[in-house]
């Protein structure tokens, strides 16, 4: 697999926790900075695929309204809703 270098500025605490962290798991720096790099990035992806899906679904109609919301809330508190509560 084809790599690069990239560079990035770290504010010093938290270099030095990156450093800490790398000692624990006996880890490189580069390791934990690209695991983390593919976690942050794996989220954006995901989150921008839920809004895109969650504004598909508002486009189409696919909307609960807020005052059925509400009620199916309320219904949790109170132990409405065709449920029992759990004591």
């Amino acid at each position: 697999m084809a790599t690069r270098v990239v560079t990035a500025h770290l504010p010093a605490e938290l270099a030095k926790k990156l450093d800490g962290l790398a000692g624990q798991l006996d880890r490189p720096r580069g390791w934990l900075v690209k695991e983390a790099i593919e976690a942050y990035i794996g989220l954006a992806e995901e989150r921008r695929r839920e809004t895109l899906e969650a504004l598909g679904e508002v486009s189409a109609d696919q909307v609960v309204e807020h005052d059925e919301v509400e009620a199916w809330t309320a219904g949790l508190r109170t132990g409405r809703r065709g449920r029992k509560r759990v004591s």
